[in-house]
């Protein structure tokens, strides 16, 4: 169903709607208890993203780096992977989470399967190697491309031949997927109640069941396929906006044919871009042809080995271990690193819903200290053979900032004030400030007179200076602009001694 929806409401031409790895991870948990929790989950996640498409808030998901998208991918990547480890050497886990899968694995290693292992272990070796193919330097670079591109399927058809041949004796050395219903699903609502062991489930049950996933899984529907139409746009402005309504009308029409949760498919949609699609049409051939399959290919399903799958599955799951991403956050900014581990971390030993909330805490974190904590240069510094301080504003000031500048140019002052007698605040990087900075810089005014200091702004932006001056119209006179900051400091002593001079010839005609 999503293949025919993105047709109308997609815009990318390349993007393919279908099931993810990480989708399935993500759902897993609530389709073990129900089926029902699954689709119920797809209509719920379509609306939430299509809300967010329609308020045009797609501009949300720059607020998430990177680093924690990377962290995000490469958990969920492990963990898919370890759970298919058992799998892959014909053993039956009792759970697919990190250590419980591998925990089985390591005590049961006697139980392994050698069928199974051979084939799984040997399928895994091929797809990587057939990874490499297209990078062949001789011969026909089209073919060996699209015989990389069919290495998934090639291991599967010859997993399933396999199996059918050597299981016409009446045994079966593998352990296969065993049977696939056939036919298509009912259209009609998504369940809005259930019935699990004999329990009814109301809706508000079901959605205390979902908890975080309510929004963690729209979440990561958004990031996969605006990251996936972004990467195939081939140099045009991806509209996320738009491809949030398109992923929402995708699950909430799947919902109504027991979908689950669906999101841009990496491999498909690579696969789409290797053979040359024009529109997004193009989905139209590949649900047919997953139509036709559920029609008449579940036979033969039936004999596809588990450890074949797994095979596919890991290889899959190997590509998105992108260890050269950390090597470069490395070179260009180690910090970075520190949402990363967090998000990484998280997804592996807690959950992926909580992981990426978590992530993106500390990266908004990062950002709230940085605004904070703007780069202030305070400096004693010699102008025309006065001494001045001169502050020097690296960044916009906002209102997270502004009683840090305050404290900085006091406490500075603290120790200086014999020494100094002017601040004087260059402002070519403040762009605006708000009524809690203006607030802050009439307060600064005030406490550097009781220090015997006096304060000038200079080349303040004409709308920042703006807000100070609506406020307290005397201290426009702060501002000093279209000057040299010799000039200032001339003009500021010349003054000064101008009124002292004034001063002392209102006390001498006093007191005569």
């Amino acid at each position: 169903m999503g293949c025919f929806t993105y047709i109308i409401f997609g815009s990318c031409k390349d993007v393919t709607i279908a099931t993810t790895a990480i989708m399935a991870l993500m759902v897993h948990d609530y389709a073990v208890i129900t089926p029902d929790l699954a689709v119920l989950i797809s209509f719920l996640a379509g609306c939430t993203i299509l809300v967010l498409g329609i308020l045009n808030l797609g501009v949300l998901v720059r607020f998430i780096s990177m680093p924690v998208i990377t962290g995000f991918t490469m958990a969920a990547a492990c963990t898919i992977g370890s759970a298919q480890i058992n799998n892959l050497f014909g053993m039956k886990s009792p759970s697919n989470d990190l250590i419980p899968a591998w925990k089985h694995f390591f005590t049961h290693l006697p139980n392994i399967s050698l069928n199974d292992a051979l084939l799984g272990v040997g399928g895994l070796i091929f797809l990587l190697l057939m990874k490499q193919v297209k990078n062949i330097p001789y011969g026909n670079k089209t073919f060996w491309k699209y015989i990389s591109l069919s290495r998934n399927a090639l291991v599967v058809i010859f997993g399933t031949f396999l199996a059918y041949q050597l299981s016409r004796d009446g045994s079966q050395p593998f352990v296969i997927t065993g049977n696939i219903t056939a036919g298509l699903p009912p259209f009609r609502p998504p369940p809005f109640s259930t019935i699990v062991d004999g329990k009814e489930l109301t809706f508000s049950d079901m959605i205390s069941t979902y908890g975080s996933s309510l929004a963690s899984i729209p979440l990561v529907s958004i990031l996969e396929i605006v990251a996936i139409a972004k990467a195939f746009s081939k140099g045009k402005i991806v509209n996320a906006s738009q491809e949030m309504i398109a992923l929402g009308m995708c699950n909430i029409m799947g919902s109504f044919v027991s979908s689950m949760p669906v999101t841009g498919s990496f491999t498909r949609t690579a696969v789409n871009n290797a053979s040359g699609v024009k529109t997004p049409l193009g989905g139209a051939v590949t649900g047919a042809m997953v139509l036709m399959a559920l029609a008449f290919l579940t036979q033969t399903f039936y004999y596809i080995p588990k450890a074949t799958l797994a095979s596919v599955i890991i290889a899959a799951m190997i590509s998105l271990v992108e260890l050269e991403r950390l090597a470069e956050i490395w070179k260009s900014k180690r910090m970075d690193l520190f949402p990363f581990a967090v998000t990484y971390f998280t997804c592996l030993f807690w959950s992926l819903e909580y992981g990426i909330i978590c992530g993106i805490v500390v990266n908004i974190s990062f950002i709230l200290y940085r605004s904070a904590r703007p780069q202030i240069h305070l400096e004693k510094k010699k102008v025309s053979n006065y001494e001045i301080c001169f502050v020097d504003v690296k960044q916009r000031l906002d209102f997270a900032s502004a009683e840090y500048l305050k404290e900085r140019v006091v406490k500075f002052m603290s120790g200086n004030r014999y020494d100094v007698s002017l601040i004087v605040i260059k402002g070519e990087e403040i762009n605006s400030i708000d009524y809690t900075v203006a607030m802050n810089i009439i307060s600064l005014k005030e406490d550097l007179e009781v220090l015997s200091c006096d304060l000038v702004c200079w080349n303040w932006n004409i709308r920042a200076a703006g807000v100070v001056c609506r406020l307290n119209g005397d201290l426009c006179c702060l501002f000093k602009n279209d000057h040299s900051i010799e000039e200032v400091v001339n003009n500021y002593y010349l003054n000064l001694q101008r009124k002292n001079e004034s001063s002392i010839d209102t006390v001498c005609t006093s007191t005569s």
